[in-house]
């Protein structure tokens, strides 16, 4: 009785249909592995800037009053906040309101988002004084790495 021997291998059809596969996955995950990345180091802005929210919003509570810290270093010594080193923003600065604003630009993190701008907007409520802070960026920072909230 004679056995018939199995197939080994793969044909060329089927080693195409994977590679091409692998190449519309990769078509897909690699922008979107950037863009996730991008997301990720512009976090340590988003937090920094949320640090002196905070320091904005004690120092209202305080005098009624928003302050004006035009550089890092007065954001430092007149607010309080301990930024560390931060290596990821060229500049930040604190204008007083209403509204007040703080703004910071973008640096070391990509070339599409270097040079640019968040914004993030504190507006009082004329009920409670509380303060409700909104996101934005500049007029080169794409959308899609503006936060939410």
């Amino acid at each position: 009785m004679l056995k018939k021997k199995g197939q080994k291998g793969f044909t060329l059809i089927e080693l195409l249909i994977v590679i091409a596969i692998i190449g519309i996955l990769a078509a897909i995950a690699i922008p979107m592995y950037r863009t996730q990345t991008i997301k990720a180091k512009l976090t340590e802005v988003t937090n920094a800037m949320s640090n002196v929210a905070s320091a904005v919003a004690a120092y209202y509570q305080e005098n009624n009053a928003f302050p004006t810290a035009p550089t890092l270093t007065e954001i430092r010594n007149s607010l309080g906040v301990a930024l560390g080193a931060l290596n990821r923003i060229s500049a930040m600065v604190v204008a007083s309101g209403p509204p007040a604003t703080i703004t910071a630009t973008v640096a070391n993190i990509d070339g599409t988002v270097n040079g640019q701008t968040l914004i993030l907007t504190g507006n009082t409520s004329t009920v409670d004084a509380s303060i409700t802070w909104n996101w934005s960026g500049g007029a080169g920072m794409p959308p899609a790495y503006v936060p939410k909230r």
